[in-house]
Protein backbone atom coordinates (compact mmCIF):
# COMPACT_ATOMS: atom_id res chain seq x y z
CA UNK A 1 0.00 0.00 0.00
CA UNK A 2 1.38 3.20 -0.79
CA UNK A 3 0.13 6.91 -0.44
CA UNK A 4 1.10 9.81 -2.13
CA UNK A 5 3.16 12.46 0.85
CA UNK A 6 0.83 15.58 1.37
CA UNK A 7 0.58 18.13 3.25
CA UNK A 8 -3.17 17.65 3.84
CA UNK A 9 -5.38 13.84 4.78
CA UNK A 10 -6.83 12.12 2.73
CA UNK A 11 -10.14 10.49 3.63
CA UNK A 12 -8.10 6.92 4.75
CA UNK A 13 -5.13 8.55 6.35
CA UNK A 14 -8.05 10.22 8.10
CA UNK A 15 -9.22 6.83 9.10
CA UNK A 16 -5.93 5.72 10.10
CA UNK A 17 -5.74 8.69 12.36
CA UNK A 18 -9.01 8.11 13.85
CA UNK A 19 -8.91 4.22 14.60
CA UNK A 20 -5.32 4.42 15.92
CA UNK A 21 -6.54 7.20 18.28
CA UNK A 22 -9.09 5.46 19.54
CA UNK A 23 -7.08 2.29 19.99
CA UNK A 24 -4.49 4.13 22.19
CA UNK A 25 -7.56 5.25 24.11
CA UNK A 26 -8.74 1.79 25.38
CA UNK A 27 -4.21 1.54 25.83
CA UNK A 28 -4.19 3.73 27.38
CA UNK A 29 -7.14 3.88 29.49
CA UNK A 30 -6.16 0.21 30.76
CA UNK A 31 -3.19 1.40 32.05
CA UNK A 32 -4.12 4.55 33.18
CA UNK A 33 -7.23 3.50 35.06
CA UNK A 34 -5.16 1.58 37.74
CA UNK A 35 -3.61 4.87 39.04
CA UNK A 36 -7.37 6.22 39.88
CA UNK A 37 -7.95 2.54 41.33
CA UNK A 38 -4.89 3.22 43.47
CA UNK A 39 -6.52 4.40 46.29
CA UNK A 40 -9.56 1.63 45.86
CA UNK A 41 -6.99 -1.31 45.65
CA UNK A 42 -4.65 -0.40 47.85
CA UNK A 43 -7.79 -1.19 50.83
CA UNK A 44 -9.86 -3.68 48.92
CA UNK A 45 -6.84 -5.77 48.27
CA UNK A 46 -4.99 -4.72 51.93
CA UNK A 47 -2.20 -4.65 49.84
CA UNK A 48 1.04 -1.90 50.63
CA UNK A 49 2.72 0.92 48.06
CA UNK A 50 5.26 -1.39 47.37
CA UNK A 51 2.48 -4.33 46.34
CA UNK A 52 0.66 -1.74 44.53
CA UNK A 53 3.97 -0.92 42.35
CA UNK A 54 4.64 -4.33 41.12
CA UNK A 55 1.13 -4.71 40.10
CA UNK A 56 1.82 -1.81 37.82
CA UNK A 57 5.71 -2.18 36.95
CA UNK A 58 4.34 -5.97 36.08
CA UNK A 59 2.43 -5.04 33.36
CA UNK A 60 5.51 -2.95 31.81
CA UNK A 61 7.99 -5.28 32.53
CA UNK A 62 5.79 -7.99 30.59
CA UNK A 63 5.11 -5.31 27.74
CA UNK A 64 8.98 -4.67 27.48
CA UNK A 65 9.90 -8.42 27.47
CA UNK A 66 7.66 -9.09 24.69
CA UNK A 67 8.36 -6.24 23.04
CA UNK A 68 11.69 -7.39 22.67
CA UNK A 69 10.36 -10.87 21.38
CA UNK A 70 8.36 -9.47 18.54
CA UNK A 71 10.96 -6.96 17.62
CA UNK A 72 12.77 -9.53 15.01
CA UNK A 73 9.45 -10.35 13.68
CA UNK A 74 8.05 -6.95 13.48
CA UNK A 75 9.30 -5.97 10.04
CA UNK A 76 8.58 -9.61 8.59
CA UNK A 77 4.63 -9.66 8.82
CA UNK A 78 1.77 -7.19 7.27
CA UNK A 79 1.37 -4.85 10.18
CA UNK A 80 -2.28 -5.17 10.04
CA UNK A 81 -2.20 -8.92 11.01
CA UNK A 82 0.63 -8.16 13.72
CA UNK A 83 -1.96 -5.55 15.03
CA UNK A 84 -4.86 -8.00 15.05
CA UNK A 85 -2.69 -10.66 16.46
CA UNK A 86 -1.91 -8.51 19.47
CA UNK A 87 -4.93 -6.25 20.15
CA UNK A 88 -6.90 -9.25 20.90
CA UNK A 89 -4.42 -10.94 23.45
CA UNK A 90 -4.74 -7.50 25.30
CA UNK A 91 -8.67 -7.94 24.88
CA UNK A 92 -8.14 -11.08 26.69
CA UNK A 93 -5.72 -10.16 29.39
CA UNK A 94 -7.81 -7.35 30.08
CA UNK A 95 -10.58 -9.75 30.39
CA UNK A 96 -8.52 -11.79 33.47
CA UNK A 97 -8.32 -8.35 35.19
CA UNK A 98 -12.17 -8.00 34.90
CA UNK A 99 -12.65 -11.24 36.79
CA UNK A 100 -9.82 -11.27 39.21
CA UNK A 101 -10.94 -12.44 42.41
CA UNK A 102 -7.59 -11.16 44.51
CA UNK A 103 -3.83 -9.32 44.16
CA UNK A 104 -2.12 -12.39 42.54
CA UNK A 105 -4.76 -13.19 40.00
CA UNK A 106 -4.43 -9.56 39.22
CA UNK A 107 -0.85 -9.57 38.91
CA UNK A 108 -0.88 -12.34 36.75
CA UNK A 109 -3.23 -10.70 34.67
CA UNK A 110 -1.91 -7.72 34.29
CA UNK A 111 1.43 -9.57 33.27
CA UNK A 112 -0.90 -11.05 30.30
CA UNK A 113 -2.56 -7.72 29.30
CA UNK A 114 1.65 -6.23 28.95
CA UNK A 115 2.90 -9.06 27.04
CA UNK A 116 -0.11 -8.25 24.46
CA UNK A 117 -0.78 -4.87 24.71
CA UNK A 118 2.37 -3.53 25.82
CA UNK A 119 3.55 -4.24 21.87
CA UNK A 120 0.74 -2.28 20.12
CA UNK A 121 1.74 0.94 20.47
CA UNK A 122 5.08 -0.11 18.77
CA UNK A 123 2.98 -1.73 16.00
CA UNK A 124 0.93 2.20 15.75
CA UNK A 125 4.13 3.75 15.12
CA UNK A 126 5.31 2.09 12.86
CA UNK A 127 1.99 2.29 11.14
CA UNK A 128 1.94 6.05 11.19
CA UNK A 129 5.67 6.06 10.11
CA UNK A 130 5.01 4.00 6.83
CA UNK A 131 1.43 6.06 5.75
CA UNK A 132 2.82 9.83 6.82
CA UNK A 133 5.86 11.79 5.67
CA UNK A 134 8.02 13.11 8.68
CA UNK A 135 6.24 17.00 8.03
CA UNK A 136 2.77 15.51 8.86
CA UNK A 137 3.85 13.40 12.34
CA UNK A 138 3.44 15.94 14.84
CA UNK A 139 0.34 16.62 13.43
CA UNK A 140 -0.47 12.52 13.59
CA UNK A 141 0.90 12.35 17.39
CA UNK A 142 -1.06 14.98 18.44
CA UNK A 143 -4.26 13.41 17.14
CA UNK A 144 -3.13 9.94 18.03
CA UNK A 145 -2.20 10.91 21.64
CA UNK A 146 -5.74 12.52 22.41
CA UNK A 147 -6.67 9.14 23.34
CA UNK A 148 -4.68 10.09 26.15
CA UNK A 149 -6.74 13.04 27.14
CA UNK A 150 -9.84 11.33 25.89
CA UNK A 151 -9.42 8.02 28.50
CA UNK A 152 -9.42 10.78 31.15
CA UNK A 153 -12.84 12.89 30.05
CA UNK A 154 -14.48 9.90 29.45
CA UNK A 155 -12.51 6.68 30.56
CA UNK A 156 -11.37 7.56 33.56
CA UNK A 157 -14.55 9.42 35.16
CA UNK A 158 -16.86 6.60 34.02
CA UNK A 159 -14.54 3.79 35.11
CA UNK A 160 -14.63 5.34 38.55
CA UNK A 161 -18.33 5.89 38.31
CA UNK A 162 -18.87 2.22 37.28
CA UNK A 163 -15.77 1.49 40.28
CA UNK A 164 -17.98 2.92 42.87
CA UNK A 165 -21.83 1.31 41.83
CA UNK A 166 -20.33 -2.17 40.69
CA UNK A 167 -16.69 -2.56 41.73
CA UNK A 168 -12.98 -2.16 40.50
CA UNK A 169 -13.33 -4.62 38.25
CA UNK A 170 -16.22 -2.69 36.21
CA UNK A 171 -13.70 -0.43 34.47
CA UNK A 172 -11.94 -3.60 32.62
CA UNK A 173 -14.98 -4.69 31.36
CA UNK A 174 -16.38 -1.51 30.10
CA UNK A 175 -12.78 -1.35 28.10
CA UNK A 176 -13.48 -4.99 26.88
CA UNK A 177 -16.90 -3.97 25.40
CA UNK A 178 -15.09 -1.59 23.26
CA UNK A 179 -12.38 -2.97 22.76
CA UNK A 180 -14.38 -5.84 20.94
CA UNK A 181 -15.59 -2.75 18.30
CA UNK A 182 -12.60 -1.53 17.56
CA UNK A 183 -10.98 -5.31 16.46
CA UNK A 184 -14.07 -5.50 14.26
CA UNK A 185 -14.13 -2.01 12.84
CA UNK A 186 -9.66 -3.24 12.34
CA UNK A 187 -10.29 -5.87 10.79
CA UNK A 188 -13.11 -5.12 8.54
CA UNK A 189 -11.54 -1.34 7.36
CA UNK A 190 -7.63 -1.75 7.97
CA UNK A 191 -6.13 -2.08 4.41
CA UNK A 192 -2.73 -4.32 4.65
CA UNK A 193 0.33 -2.56 5.56
CA UNK A 194 2.63 -4.84 3.52
CA UNK A 195 5.28 -2.73 1.91
CA UNK A 196 7.99 -2.58 4.55
CA UNK A 197 8.44 -6.61 3.30
CA UNK A 198 9.83 -5.66 -0.30
CA UNK A 199 12.82 -4.26 1.15
CA UNK A 200 13.57 -6.72 4.02
CA UNK A 201 17.52 -8.00 4.73
CA UNK A 202 18.20 -11.23 4.63
CA UNK A 203 19.22 -13.57 7.26
CA UNK A 204 15.84 -14.36 10.44
CA UNK A 205 14.47 -12.57 12.57
CA UNK A 206 17.21 -12.75 15.52
CA UNK A 207 19.53 -11.63 12.99
CA UNK A 208 17.47 -8.93 12.30
CA UNK A 209 16.83 -7.92 16.46
CA UNK A 210 20.90 -8.10 16.31
CA UNK A 211 21.30 -5.40 14.16
CA UNK A 212 18.93 -3.19 15.47
CA UNK A 213 20.36 -3.58 18.86
CA UNK A 214 23.86 -2.97 17.77
CA UNK A 215 23.18 0.25 15.60
CA UNK A 216 25.07 3.00 17.74
CA UNK A 217 22.33 5.72 16.81
CA UNK A 218 19.57 3.68 17.72
CA UNK A 219 20.78 2.99 21.25
CA UNK A 220 21.23 6.78 21.39
CA UNK A 221 17.11 6.69 20.84
CA UNK A 222 16.92 3.86 23.57
CA UNK A 223 18.74 5.42 26.31
CA UNK A 224 16.80 8.77 25.28
CA UNK A 225 13.57 6.31 25.58
CA UNK A 226 14.41 5.47 29.28
CA UNK A 227 14.89 8.75 30.57
CA UNK A 228 11.81 9.70 29.09
CA UNK A 229 9.74 7.10 30.50
CA UNK A 230 10.96 7.32 34.04
CA UNK A 231 8.77 10.70 34.81
CA UNK A 232 5.53 9.35 34.00
CA UNK A 233 5.81 5.86 35.03
CA UNK A 234 7.18 7.41 38.31
CA UNK A 235 4.22 9.89 38.91
CA UNK A 236 2.04 8.00 37.34
CA UNK A 237 0.63 5.28 39.97
CA UNK A 238 0.56 6.92 42.93
CA UNK A 239 -1.17 10.09 41.81
CA UNK A 240 -4.47 9.44 42.91
CA UNK A 241 -3.46 8.40 46.07
CA UNK A 242 -1.03 11.20 46.72
CA UNK A 243 -4.33 13.53 45.64
CA UNK A 244 -6.69 11.83 48.22
CA UNK A 245 -4.67 11.39 51.06
CA UNK A 246 -1.67 14.38 51.09
CA UNK A 247 -3.94 17.08 48.95
CA UNK A 248 -7.15 16.86 50.42
CA UNK A 249 -9.23 15.64 47.14
CA UNK A 250 -12.48 13.40 47.84
CA UNK A 251 -13.16 9.56 45.89
CA UNK A 252 -15.85 11.34 44.78
CA UNK A 253 -13.86 14.24 43.28
CA UNK A 254 -11.20 12.42 41.59
CA UNK A 255 -13.54 11.84 38.46
CA UNK A 256 -13.64 15.58 38.09
CA UNK A 257 -10.37 16.15 38.43
CA UNK A 258 -9.22 13.67 36.01
CA UNK A 259 -12.21 14.83 33.10
CA UNK A 260 -11.02 18.45 33.62
CA UNK A 261 -7.49 17.47 33.16
CA UNK A 262 -8.68 15.41 29.81
CA UNK A 263 -10.86 18.17 27.96
CA UNK A 264 -7.79 20.64 28.24
CA UNK A 265 -5.60 17.53 26.68
CA UNK A 266 -8.04 17.38 24.01
CA UNK A 267 -7.92 21.08 23.34
CA UNK A 268 -3.66 21.13 23.56
CA UNK A 269 -2.58 17.78 21.91
CA UNK A 270 -3.50 18.75 18.17
CA UNK A 271 -2.12 22.14 19.08
CA UNK A 272 0.81 20.75 20.33
CA UNK A 273 1.10 18.50 17.36
CA UNK A 274 0.60 21.34 15.08
CA UNK A 275 3.38 23.59 16.87
CA UNK A 276 6.00 20.59 17.14
CA UNK A 277 5.78 20.63 13.17
CA UNK A 278 5.80 24.32 12.87
CA UNK A 279 8.58 25.68 15.12
CA UNK A 280 10.80 22.39 15.51
CA UNK A 281 10.27 19.19 17.34
CA UNK A 282 12.69 19.62 19.70
CA UNK A 283 11.95 23.14 20.62
CA UNK A 284 8.71 21.65 21.55
CA UNK A 285 10.29 19.00 23.26
CA UNK A 286 12.81 21.49 25.53
CA UNK A 287 9.69 23.84 26.24
CA UNK A 288 7.43 20.62 27.30
CA UNK A 289 10.26 19.58 29.60
CA UNK A 290 10.78 23.34 31.02
CA UNK A 291 7.40 22.86 32.09
CA UNK A 292 7.29 19.34 33.13
CA UNK A 293 9.90 20.56 35.54
CA UNK A 294 8.19 23.83 37.39
CA UNK A 295 5.27 21.72 37.93
CA UNK A 296 6.73 18.96 39.30
CA UNK A 297 8.38 20.95 41.56
CA UNK A 298 5.63 22.87 42.62
CA UNK A 299 2.56 19.90 42.83
CA UNK A 300 5.25 17.42 44.77
CA UNK A 301 5.59 19.65 47.07
CA UNK A 302 1.84 20.40 48.09
CA UNK A 303 -0.12 20.23 50.88
CA UNK A 304 -4.08 20.72 51.04
CA UNK A 305 -4.91 22.66 48.32
CA UNK A 306 -8.07 23.89 47.18
CA UNK A 307 -9.57 21.54 44.52
CA UNK A 308 -9.11 24.96 41.95
CA UNK A 309 -6.16 25.01 42.49
CA UNK A 310 -4.95 21.68 42.23
CA UNK A 311 -6.80 21.31 38.82
CA UNK A 312 -5.02 24.07 37.17
CA UNK A 313 -1.57 23.19 38.02
CA UNK A 314 -2.41 19.54 37.29
CA UNK A 315 -3.83 20.75 33.48
CA UNK A 316 -0.39 22.65 33.51
CA UNK A 317 1.89 19.73 34.53
CA UNK A 318 0.21 17.47 31.56
CA UNK A 319 0.51 20.27 29.04
CA UNK A 320 3.99 19.89 29.61
CA UNK A 321 4.19 15.97 29.93
CA UNK A 322 2.17 15.63 26.29
CA UNK A 323 4.85 18.35 24.93
CA UNK A 324 7.21 15.85 25.49
CA UNK A 325 5.49 12.88 24.62
CA UNK A 326 4.14 14.30 21.14
CA UNK A 327 7.41 15.73 19.89
CA UNK A 328 9.83 12.69 21.18
CA UNK A 329 7.54 10.56 19.53
CA UNK A 330 7.89 12.35 16.30
CA UNK A 331 11.81 12.17 16.46
CA UNK A 332 11.69 8.87 17.16
CA UNK A 333 9.86 8.39 13.88
CA UNK A 334 12.49 9.45 12.05
CA UNK A 335 15.72 7.80 13.79
CA UNK A 336 14.86 4.18 12.04
CA UNK A 337 15.46 2.89 8.19
CA UNK A 338 12.61 1.89 6.88
CA UNK A 339 13.30 -1.83 6.86
CA UNK A 340 14.02 -1.14 10.16
CA UNK A 341 10.96 0.10 11.68
CA UNK A 342 8.74 -2.11 13.28
CA UNK A 343 11.80 -3.62 15.29
CA UNK A 344 13.51 -0.25 16.25
CA UNK A 345 9.99 0.73 17.43
CA UNK A 346 9.55 -2.41 18.92
CA UNK A 347 12.73 -2.29 20.94
CA UNK A 348 12.09 1.19 21.72
CA UNK A 349 8.72 0.33 23.05
CA UNK A 350 10.70 -2.51 25.54
CA UNK A 351 13.36 -0.11 26.41
CA UNK A 352 9.99 2.59 27.67
CA UNK A 353 8.09 -0.38 29.60
CA UNK A 354 11.07 -1.79 30.99
CA UNK A 355 12.28 1.13 32.08
CA UNK A 356 8.73 2.33 33.39
CA UNK A 357 8.73 -0.64 35.10
CA UNK A 358 11.91 0.13 37.14
CA UNK A 359 10.93 3.56 37.64
CA UNK A 360 7.31 2.00 38.98
CA UNK A 361 9.11 0.03 41.29
CA UNK A 362 11.48 2.34 42.83
CA UNK A 363 8.90 4.77 43.49
CA UNK A 364 6.75 2.08 45.35
CA UNK A 365 10.11 2.05 47.39
CA UNK A 366 10.62 5.67 47.41
CA UNK A 367 7.36 6.48 48.29
CA UNK A 368 5.84 4.84 51.74
CA UNK A 369 2.57 5.04 53.14
CA UNK A 370 1.34 5.66 56.99
CA UNK A 371 -1.26 4.38 58.75
CA UNK A 372 -3.47 6.78 57.61
CA UNK A 373 -3.02 7.34 54.10
CA UNK A 374 -0.76 9.67 53.83
CA UNK A 375 2.13 9.73 51.57
CA UNK A 376 5.83 10.18 52.55
CA UNK A 377 9.14 11.05 50.87
CA UNK A 378 6.74 12.21 47.54
CA UNK A 379 9.08 15.65 47.09
CA UNK A 380 12.19 13.19 46.71
CA UNK A 381 10.45 11.41 44.02
CA UNK A 382 9.48 14.97 42.20
CA UNK A 383 13.12 15.56 42.57
CA UNK A 384 14.23 12.13 40.88
CA UNK A 385 11.26 13.10 37.97
CA UNK A 386 13.04 16.65 37.56
CA UNK A 387 16.77 15.32 37.45
CA UNK A 388 15.75 12.58 34.59
CA UNK A 389 14.03 14.98 32.45
CA UNK A 390 16.98 17.40 32.80
CA UNK A 391 19.48 14.87 31.39
CA UNK A 392 16.44 13.39 28.85
CA UNK A 393 17.08 17.30 26.94
CA UNK A 394 20.28 16.44 26.38
CA UNK A 395 20.07 12.67 24.97
CA UNK A 396 16.76 14.19 22.49
CA UNK A 397 19.26 16.70 21.36
CA UNK A 398 21.40 13.90 19.75
CA UNK A 399 18.86 12.37 18.28
CA UNK A 400 17.06 15.68 16.77
CA UNK A 401 21.08 16.50 15.76
CA UNK A 402 20.54 13.21 13.41
CA UNK A 403 17.16 13.88 12.58
CA UNK A 404 18.34 17.17 11.29
CA UNK A 405 20.80 16.10 9.52
CA UNK A 406 19.21 13.30 7.70
CA UNK A 407 18.43 13.11 4.31
CA UNK A 408 14.68 13.32 3.46
CA UNK A 409 13.06 9.94 1.97
CA UNK A 410 9.18 9.37 1.45
CA UNK A 411 7.22 8.10 3.94
CA UNK A 412 6.54 4.32 2.07
CA UNK A 413 9.18 4.18 -0.44
CA UNK A 414 12.65 2.02 0.73
CA UNK A 415 15.80 4.20 1.04
CA UNK A 416 17.99 4.25 -2.29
Amino acid sequence: MTLQNSHTFTGYQKFIVAILAILQFTIVLDFMVLSPLGAILLKELSITTAQFGLVVSAYAFSAGAAGLLAAGFADKYDRKKLLLFFYTGFIFGTVLCGIAPDYHFLLMARIITGIFGGVIGSISFAIITDIFPMEMRGRVMGFVQMGFGLSQVLGIPIGLYLANIFGWHAPFLMIVGLSIIIGVVLLKFLKPINDHLRIQKQGNAFQHLGGIISTTRYLRGFAATALLATGGFMLMPFGSAFGVHNLGISLNQLPFLYMVTGVCMLVFSPVIGKLSDRIGKYQMFIAGSVLTCIMTLIYCNLGVTPLWIIMVLNVFLFVGITGRMISASALMTAVPEPQDRGGFMGVNASVQQISGGVASLIAGYIVTETSTGYLENYPLLGNVVVAAAILTVFLMYTIHKFVRDKPTFSATKPQP
